[in-house]
């Protein structure tokens, strides 16, 4: 699997016109010393198996320092331009509503990663980087570890600016149950029907 990086439109504007949408570009994130997830196709698998995205799905979820689920939730991307500060928004809220901040701690022990599934290939999109800049906003807010971000496409997943990925799940496969060698992740902190209801409210 080979992956690359599509045309930014963000490339192309002035730096004032680029910044009001808010977009990190692939050099920035990988500069920013995002943690490495030890099991990413674990990670991945999981959340697919959980929430069941479908392209414009996102999913955040909060793992603690074992790399094991606490919480997660699933919305609906609304029809819209990127834009970092709409989408730290939509994860904010998101956040809030399924597990309580860190924000006394000193340093963050938790880390919140972002499952996008989303149409076209794997390569890097100017949408791509808006979510990278609201994922990492979102985090800082609410006391979090900015953690990866996942892209689930046709091509498979990757986890961008680690080179590391693989073919299924993807966009549209069907989620595969968990196996004997695979532990299923803890069941998040409001419930197993936390998701199901904001799922529900997003598309509204």
């Amino acid at each position: 699997m080979t992956f690359g990086f599509a045309p930014s439109s963000a490339a192309s504007l002035p730096t004032s016109a680029a910044s009001a949408h808010r977009v990190l570009e692939p050099a920035e994130w990988a500069a920013a010393g995002i943690p490495l997830l030890r099991n990413p196709r674990e990670v991945v698998s999981g959340l697919h198996a959980r929430h069941h995205p479908r392209p414009a799905t996102a999913v955040v979820a909060v793992l603690d320092p074992d790399e094991r689920l606490r919480a997660s939730a699933s919305f609906v991307r609304r029809p819209a331009p990127a834009d970092g500060w709409m989408f730290r928004n939509a994860l904010l809220a998101q956040l809030r509503r399924v597990i309580p901040h860190d924000l006394r701690r000193r340093t963050p022990v938790r880390t919140a990663v972002l499952l996008y599934c989303r149409d076209g290939d794997a390569r890097w999109t100017e949408e791509d980087g808006a979510w990278m800049w609201g994922l990492r906003d979102a985090c800082t807010l609410h006391g979090l570890r900015c953690g990866a971000y996942i892209t689930l496409t046709r091509d498979g997943w990757q986890v961008l600016g680690e080179g590391r990925g693989g073919r299924r799940p993807n966009a549209f496969s069907t989620p595969e149950p968990f196996g004997s060698a695979e532990t299923p992740p803890a069941p998040p902190r409001t419930g197993g029907a936390a998701s199901e209801v904001l799922r529900r409210v997003a598309a509204r």
